[in-house]
């Protein structure tokens, strides 16, 4: 009897963790096509029902999900600062070398950027700013961690001499972020141009050389 029990449970289980996948994969679905409406058209423009369209899925599919479209923009905050960092910050962070580092960050970003993705963060920064709403909190987070971030790499850059001396590290790595921002928003999946183009406002920004 005891056999005869535990291969039900089993299936049950299988069919949970198959439920749990569907429900992952119908979120990630809808967070891509979300994010790269907020980069087309900002919160503002942002249509729930085309977004489920693009993903596939209807509105009521994301709604199941997201309770309005204050829940999905945060969530989309945290899925493209998730994506980023696994695509490009986390890679860049093995590296030991500040100057490698750095160029791999502007590199990732023009590839990363070519999802329709270059101005998802730009846009909501710009609708949220000074406002006292959680898209805007998570924003400066995000944001402050990368100025942080670059800024230690430049420092450490500059301690070793592969970096010229310049303005300090802090406001070297917003001009850092906002060339390579800005750059993107206008040659975004300009393959391979993209690529050389980010690496070159990188360069320009830190005072290396062009190779």
């Amino acid at each position: 009897m005891a056999v005869t029990r535990a291969a039900p449970a089993r299936r049950t289980q299988a069919g949970r963790r198959t439920q749990a996948d569907r429900r992952a994969q119908s979120r990630g679905a809808l967070l891509e096509a979300a994010a790269r409406g907020l980069s087309k058209h900002g919160y503002a423009g942002l249509a729930l029902e085309r977004v489920a369209s693009e993903a596939g899925y209807t509105r009521g599919a994301l709604y199941h999900l997201f309770a309005g479209k204050d829940e999905l923009a945060l969530a989309v905050v945290t899925w493209v600062d998730d994506t980023w960092t696994a695509e490009v910050g986390r890679p860049a962070a093995e590296l030991t070398d500040p100057v490698e580092a750095l160029l791999a960050i502007a590199r990732g970003h023009a590839i990363f950027c070519r999802r329709d993705l270059a101005r998802v963060m730009r846009n909501l920064r710009t609708e949220f700013t000074d406002r006292n709403h959680p898209v805007a909190r998570a924003i400066r987070s995000i944001t402050n961690r990368l100025i942080t971030m670059c800024a230690t790499r430049i420092a450490a850059g500059r301690d070793s001499g592969t970096i010229p001396p310049g303005p300090p590290p802090r406001e070297t790595a917003l001009a850092y972020l906002g060339a390579l921002e800005g750059l993107m928003s206008f040659v975004a999946g300009r393959a391979p141009h993209d690529v050389a183009l980010a690496e070159r406002a990188a360069r320009g920004i830190l005072g290396l050389p062009l190779s």
